[in-house]
């Protein structure tokens, strides 16, 4: 199975010239890994970005996602393709379905299997899903070949753990990807962190991405500022001790922030 490269640029609410410019600098820094979406609505600009890095296609790890209103067969393949146009590319490495359909509007069989659809056209590498509980897992999983799920990408930071939708993927070598990885600045501020930090003469985003890693997540922090990104790339560095693996561990406080009236039942 293809390994999702473990830290990327996250680029939602990034939009225009400052999507175009943040995504500039993590490639010119040294990210391999880009993730986007349609409802970000800033493929192009990161599309071109990307178009004049002068880095070969090839060697970036791309991801889009499908948005809830594009579900249907009627909708899927052709949103696709509008997404690879706007992102000048011919195929994504990754195509993800960025929340279940909600109360099942669209069956999870039809748009599994357009997703499905979409991975035999070339249109994408590696298919997955984002923000699936347990139980729209197994589901997923008795609809498609496991190895076809590359990943589940859910809300994870040390505020909000997601321990047993964690073990369940991982414990069925589906990779899982956290996005929002900082809280949005929140974790970056906490003093358990921020002691660990200075004991490793580190920033607090290096100390939750090395607490990440070693817990096989991938991460996609999202940054417009290139001392950001460039020091986030260093938290392969940084060796945590079980203690202060421990410590993180034991902020998790449910504290969910993407929770919109869509979202599932979550099982945390």
């Amino acid at each position: 199975m293809m390994h999702i490269p473990a830290i990327g640029m996250g680029t939602y609410r990034l939009t225009d010239q400052v999507a175009f410019d943040s995504v500039s600098m993590a490639l010119k820094a040294g990210y391999r890994h880009i993730d986007t979406a349609t409802i970000y609505q800033n493929e192009i600009p990161v599309g071109q970005a990307i178009s004049k890095s002068g880095i070969p296609r090839d060697d970036i790890f791309l991801t889009t996602k499908v948005w809830m209103n594009n579900l249907s067969a009627k909708n899927f393949i052709d949103s696709v393709k509008v997404s690879l146009d706007n992102l000048d590319t011919s195929y994504v490495d990754l195509l993800l379905i960025h929340w279940p359909s909600p109360n099942n509007q669209v069956p999870m069989s039809e748009y599994l299997s357009l997703l499905a659809n979409a991975r035999a056209m070339g249109l994408t590498q590696y298919i997955g899903v984002s923000n699936f509980t347990i139980n729209q897992m197994k589901t997923a999983m008795d609809l498609l070949p496991r190895e076809h799920i590359l990943t589940n990408q859910i809300e994870i930071h040390p505020y909000l753990q997601n321990k047993k939708l964690v073990d369940f993927c991982q414990s069925r070598h589906i990779l899982v990807t956290a996005y929002m990885p900082f809280a949005v600045g929140q974790a970056l501020k906490d003093d358990t962190i921020i002691q660990i930090a200075n004991l490793h003469n580190a920033t607090p985003s290096q100390i939750i991405l090395a607490w990440m890693d070693s817990k096989n997540l991938i991460a996609i922090p999202s940054s417009s500022k290139q001392a950001n990104l460039e020091n986030n790339l260093l938290y392969t560095q940084i060796e945590l001790t079980n203690h202060e693996c421990q410590l993180i561990d034991s902020l998790d406080k449910k504290q969910r922030i993407a929770d919109p009236d869509f979202a599932p039942d979550w099982d945390e």
